[in-house]
C-alpha cells in the first residue's frame, strides 16, 4: 500500500511540476539570435536597454528564446547596425536610428527631431498618434521591423573648449553630433562630425574635434569629456527625447513564433520605460560631481537657440519638399507635435515651472 500510494504520489508531482513549467516552453522551438549594439558595454543605461530585452525574452521563454548582445566593434561598428540586420549579419540591432540619416533622412522620425518631441512625447505620437503605422511603413523598405526600446530623455548640449556667445562662435566649429541636427547646425557653419560614443573622448582630447555632445552628465562623467573641455552647455535642443530602438530583421521576425513576438514587444517596453527612469534617476547626482569637479554650466545664448530654430525649421521644409518619404510623415508628425505643445504649455509646463521654482527658494 505504501509503494503504491508513494508512485500516485510521485505521478502528482511530476504532473504538477509539467504544469508548473511555462506553456511556451512545453511547446516553442529554440532560437538563438545575436544582437549588435550601437553602444559600448560601459555605458550600462543605454547599452544595458539590450541588456533588459536579453534577461526580459530568456526567463519568459524559460530559455527558449535567448537574444545574445554584442557591444560595437564586436560583430560591427557602431554606426553599421542598420545594414548588419538588414542584410542578416545579426537578427537584430539596438541603435539610434537617426545614425543614418545620410541613407534618408526620413529615419529621424524614428529616433528624435531637433526641437520635436520630448520622451513622453515621442512615446505618444509612436504608440497612440499614428507614428508606428507611418515608421513601420517606412522601415519596410529597408526589411526591418523597428520598436522602441529605450529613451534617454532631454540631453544636455554638450562639451566645448571655448564659450558660445553668439552664433558667429559657431562658424568653423569641429562639433561631434549625431542626426538631423549636424545638418541644422551646418546651416549655420558647424563642421558635424557623426563620431561613435567610444570614440568621441580620443577625437575631443587630440584636438580632431572641437566640441563633443552624447547624452548627458551620467554617461558624460564615465566618458570623462569633463577632463577635456571646460564648458557645458545645455538644452540638447535636438534630442528632447532619443528613442532608440530595436530593428530586427523581417524575415526572422516572421518566422518567430507568435508567443515569442510578443514576448520581444514586451521586453521592448520595458527596456523604454527602465531606459529613461535610470538616466533620469542617475543625472542630477552625476551633474553636481561635474560642476564640483569644475565643469563650466552654461545655458546656449537665445540667440543662437533662435537662430537654431529658424535654421531647423527651413531644413524641414526644404527636405519635405524633395523627399516623398519625409513629407509623408512630417505632415501629421508636425500636427501632432503642435498640439502636445499647446497641452503641455497648458498643463504640465506650468506645473514644472512653479513647482521646480518654488522647490529650489525651500
Amino acid at each position: 500500500m505504501k509503494r503504491r500510494s508513494f508512485l500516485t504520489s510521485a505521478g502528482v508531482g511530476v504532473a504538477a511540476s509539467t504544469l508548473a513549467a511555462p506553456a511556451i516552453a512545453q511547446s516553442q522551438p529554440e532560437i538563438h539570435w545575436r544582437l549588435a549594439s550601437s553602444f559600448p558595454k560601459s555605458l550600462d543605461t543605454i547599452y544595458g536597454g539590450a541588456d533588459t530585452i536579453a534577461a526580459r525574452v530568456a526567463a519568459a521563454t524559460d530559455g527558449k528564446f535567448t537574444i545574445r548582445p554584442f557591444a560595437a566593434g564586436e560583430i560591427v561598428p557602431g554606426l553599421q547596425v542598420l545594414d548588419a540586420v538588414q542584410n542578416g549579419t545579426v537578427e537584430c540591432g539596438h541603435t539610434a536610428t537617426y545614425y543614418y540619416v545620410g541613407k534618408d533622412p526620413t529615419f529621424t522620425f524614428d529616433s528624435t527631431v531637433p526641437f520635436g518631441l520630448n520622451a513622453r512625447q515621442q512615446n505618444a505620437w509612436i504608440y497612440s498618434g499614428g507614428g508606428m503605422p507611418l515608421l513601420r511603413e517606412f522601415f519596410e523598405g529597408y526589411g526591418v521591423v523597428n520598436f522602441p526600446a529605450g529613451n534617454t530623455g532631454v540631453q544636455m548640449g554638450g562639451w566645448f573648449r571655448k564659450e558660445i556667445k553668439t552664433v558667429e562662435d559657431l562658424k568653423g566649429l569641429k562639433f561631434r553630433i549625431g542626426g538631423f541636427a549636424g545638418q541644422v547646425l551646418a546651416k549655420l557653419g558647424v563642421v558635424p562630425q557623426q563620431i561613435a560614443g567610444g570614440d568621441i573622448y580620443p577625437s575631443l582630447e587630440k584636438g580632431t574635434i572641437d566640441a563633443a555632445e552624447w547624452i548627458g552628465p551620467y554617461d558624460d562623467e564615465k566618458l570623462g569629456f569633463n577632463k577635456v573641455a571646460k564648458y557645458y552647455y545645455y538644452p540638447g535642443w535636438w534630442e528632447g527625447g532619443l528613442n532608440v530602438s530595436l530593428l530586427v530583421n523581417k524575415q526572422q521576425w516572421e518566422q518567430l513564433p507568435k508567443q515569442y513576438k510578443a514576448v520581444l514587444e514586451a521586453a521592448c517596453f520595458e527596456a523604454n520605460l527602465t531606459m529613461n527612469a535610470k538616466y533620469d534617476a542617475e543625472n542630477p547626482a552625476a551633474l553636481k560631481r561635474l560642476v564640483g569637479g569644475g565643469a563650466q554650466l552654461r545655458p546656449f545664448p537665445r540667440e543662437v537657440m533662435e537662430a537654431c530654430y529658424k535654421a531647423a525649421t527651413e531644413l524641414y521644409d526644404e527636405t519635405a519638399k524633395n523627399n516623398p518619404k519625409f513629407a509623408k510623415i512630417y505632415e501629421p508628425w508636425k500636427k501632432f507635435r503642435d498640439d502636445e505643445y499647446l497641452w503641455f504649455r497648458v498643463a504640465e509646463n506650468s506645473f514644472d515651472n512653479f513647482a521646480f521654482t518654488a522647490g529650489l527658494k525651500r
